[in-house]
């Protein structure tokens, strides 16, 4: 059975387990019991109802929050010539083409967070896929991230962009904001979420689609949110 610290024990007594809380309700509550010394996070857990083994029912793709989320991200760009000029006086932390690529597969290099790329340059990034899958750092066009204009991309990930997918039992997990956040931006972020989410609803997905929300603090109790507490 797994132990639980001492400050996550006081937590937890705050929370009823069984309770539907309106999203007013949840977003303080995540708030009040926030556990860690540092600014943590205000994260969501949304359960559909998906098959994921159904490749019409893998959602996958970004958000990018009305309030942003806090956290600034190391953006990689590669892309070449005017692109790649457009890049860096965008603001791109790191921008190149074969040259970053070489210097991720040799050096084992990982000092960004994101990699926004043309989509000229993905037959070469996909030679270091294995590299790149399993962080989770493979572009994509779905999340915006393989796109013809990474000037727009680049902005998009600074005002808040958080990519997302199904994992292998139809969860979507991401971050809705620092635990500093005034409530009504963390509120403002979570029905952006879900009403972003209800109209991705698969045609071949019968019934209800979210069976669930929930949210919580970094390292804290999750909150069971009341879905009729949603104006969508």
């Amino acid at each position: 059975m797994k132990k639980f610290g001492r400050k996550y024990v006081e937590a937890a007594k705050l929370v009823d387990k069984n309770k539907l809380y309106s999203v007013n309700e949840a977003i303080d509550l995540a708030k009040k019991t926030s556990i860690t010394k540092f600014d943590g996070t205000i994260d969501f857990a949304i359960k559909l109802n998906v098959d994921p083994k159904k490749a019409d029912q893998q959602l996958r793709g970004s958000f990018i929050m009305p309030n942003g989320t806090g956290k600034t991200k190391r953006i990689l760009v590669i892309a070449k010539g005017a692109q790649a000029e457009a890049a860096r006086e965008a603001g791109a932390d790191y921008v190149g083409d074969t040259d970053m690529i070489e210097k991720i597969q040799k050096e084992n290099w990982f000092d960004f967070d994101v990699i926004v790329a043309t989509p000229d340059m993905m037959p070469e990034l996909g030679k270091i896929g294995k590299l790149l899958g399993p962080k989770g750092l493979m572009p994509n066009p779905k999340t915006n991230t393989v796109t013809p204009n990474p000037v727009k991309a680049i902005e998009d990930i600074n005002k808040g962009m958080v990519e997302f997918r199904t994992d292998s039992y139809g969860n979507i997990h991401g971050i809705l904001g620092k635990a500093s956040f005034d409530n009504k931006a963390l509120e403002e972020n979570l029905t952006y979420v879900v009403s972003t989410l209800t109209r991705m609803k698969p045609a071949t997905v019968k019934g209800k689609f979210i069976t669930s929300i929930s949210v919580s603090s970094t390292m804290g109790p999750g909150i069971k949110v009341d879905q009729n507490s949603f104006d969508i």
